[in-house]
């Protein structure tokens, strides 16, 4: 059985990967602020802190794509 993805499937994913992105931009700044600035500046650990909402983010909703969906249309 071929799994079918409703819309609203495909858009979660989308932005899924955009959640994915986005933790990996913030890990990229959050290593350049703490090479550049003090290890102990409150920025650095605002963006690690987004680093971790936004890999959760995107296993949550990663999953929530995948996820096999009954037709729960009345024929």
């Amino acid at each position: 059985m071929v799994h079918k993805r409703g819309i609203g499937q495909k858009i979660v994913f989308v932005i899924a990967l955009g959640s994915y992105l986005m933790a990996l931009a913030c890990a990229s700044i959050s290593a350049y602020l703490y090479i550049d600035a003090a290890p102990n500046d409150p920025i650095v650990a605002a963006f690690a802190a987004s680093v971790v909402f936004f890999v959760g983010t995107g296993i949550v909703l990663h999953m929530m794509a995948r996820t096999d969906l009954p037709d729960l249309r009345i024929k």
